[in-house]
């Protein structure tokens, strides 16, 4: 058995403490660390809480707070010593409060250690929640931009990988904008349900001394924008609750896949085949081997990196499913998967807001690969409906007309007026007039298609919209 006891975190019950086998299994202050600033603010708070409803008096919570206060500038600085036979970062920091100042002892009235692991997980992700709001405005701010500089330049548009009808690439990256708006949406979404104060539900069943538990809520800033404070509202749910932590993995889960996507067209358009742009050097590496390449790594970690944010989402789902209310030490395993997936996605979102304006678009290419006739079969069926035709009827007449144009080897805007008759007489001069590319985009003129000038607004629009939301951010 070990020879040390802690005298924090072992009560009277114990009279020897954990094996050292089983304080390595068990710590989690390796990780669980970067809450010391959280638990400072937390415990700052509460000691007011207890001066303010007469357990301490104002100089013993003014006390505890500077010796916390001397405690975080050594943290800050690499200056403290974290020591795992304490287990967690709440334990390090008592304990050293209490070395350091014997009235110490009384802060942890009242609390118990399940209600501030919650207060400071909830405290550390409102303001990580708030860089990556910042963060995804920056890259849908990237994206609009990368737009607005190639707002002409049309490419083909793909389904099932291949080629399918016209579009600007403008109008493809402002798909990605709004992809990341509804993540934007639920994360701003998921702050506010993370924006409640636990902190006084004790172990399970709060405390039968008179804690003012809105008064360290105003304290800590878990208010409404009416500035009310907003408490949880069951102590057993409350220290049992990691809801809101599954629900920001989930909407991070969905950013991964989403940055996934873009890094995968990415990806594709910049290999040899495609050739739509160029990644310059700062966002790409070269092979050990190969002279020649240039890979495309930044994007291909981002497409990879999804993994890990679904595999931790899956993993804390895996972790809730089968403990009984409350709290279960399972719940430990919390911290490393919420980490991860915070950094993970941070580091994407800011990663990719930086690649984007270092893309050239090669848009000779581009317009080459747009050009092929093809692209614009569907115009042709269209061309017909217009006539009175079917829309199931013009969609035979047109495939039967590429299989035509297939057969003589030549391609299908390049049918004689003759050749286009001898599949339906419907047909007429006008009908090869539909293979004009720019004319075909300047038709689609409904709300969400890319006609230039309406994905020109929608750049304007963005543009606007995200300047407002960057001022908002900065205020």
């Amino acid at each position: 058995m070990s020879s040390k006891s802690n005298p924090v975190s072992r009560s009277g019950r114990f009279s020897s403490g954990p094996s050292q086998q089983v304080e390595d299994y068990g710590q989690s202050v390796t990780f669980d660390y970067r809450l010391w600033e959280y638990d400072i603010l937390g415990s700052i708070a509460h000691a007011r809480m207890l001066a303010h409803i007469g357990i301490l008096t104002s100089g013993e919570a003014e006390s505890i707070q500077a010796t916390l206060e001397e405690i975080g500038s050594e943290i800050h600085e690499g200056n403290f010593r974290w020591d795992r036979s304490l287990e967690d970062v709440h334990m390090n920091i008592e304990a050293e409060l209490t070395k350091r100042l014997p009235v110490g002892a009384k802060l942890h009235t009242g609390r118990s250690r399940n209600d501030q692991v919650a207060v400071d997980t909830r405290l550390w992700m409102k303001d990580e929640l708030l860089e990556l709001i910042d963060e995804l405005v920056a890259l849908q701010r990237a994206l609009v931009a990368l737009g607005s500089r190639n707002d002409r330049v049309i490419i083909p548009g793909y389904t099932h990988l291949q080629r399918a009808q016209p579009v600007l690439m403008a109008h493809h990256l402002l798909a990605y904008v709004e992809m990341l708006d509804r993540d934007l949406e639920r994360i701003v979404q998921c702050y506010d349900r993370v924006n409640v104060c636990p902190l006084g539900s004790g172990a399970i069943a709060g405390s039968t001394l008179p804690l003012d538990r809105e008064f360290v809520a105003r304290q800590l800033g878990f208010t409404d924008k009416e500035g009310r404070p907003r408490v949880t509202r069951n102590s057993m749910d409350a220290i049992s609750d990691r809801d809101y932590i599954v629900e920001f993995c989930s909407h991070a889960a969905l950013v991964s896949i989403h940055l996934s996507r873009l890094s995968e067209d990415l990806i594709l358009w910049s290999s040899t085949e495609f050739n739509f742009i160029r990644i310059s050097d700062s966002f790409t590496t070269g092979s050990s081997l190969m002279p020649q390449k240039k890979n495309p790594d930044v994007a291909e970690l981002g497409r990879g990196k999804t993994g890990r944010v679904v595999g931790n989402l899956m993993s804390l789902l895996v972790l809730l499913k089968g403990l009984p209310m409350t709290y279960n030490r399972d719940l430990q395993e919390d911290k490393e998967r919420l980490f991860d997936t915070m950094d993970t996605v941070r580091s994407t979102v800011r990663i990719f807001a930086s690649m984007m304006p270092e893309i050239a678009v090669n848009a000779a290419h581009c317009k080459s690969a747009a050009s092929d006739p093809l692209l614009l079969a569907t115009d042709l069926a269209d061309h017909l409906v217009l006539k009175g035709v079917p829309f199931r009827e013009a969609h035979h007449i047109v495939g039967a007309t590429v299989a035509l144009a297939e057969k003589l080897k030549k391609p299908i805007d390049q049918l004689t007026v003759s050749e286009l008759r001898s599949i339906d007489p419907r047909f007429d001069g006008e009908s090869r007039k539909v293979f004009k590319l720019e004319r075909s985009l300047a038709s689609r003129t409904m709300t969400g298609a890319p006609n230039p000038d309406a994905v020109r607004n929608e750049l304007a629009k963005w543009d606007s919209v995200l300047a407002k939301k960057a001022k908002c951010l900065t205020a």
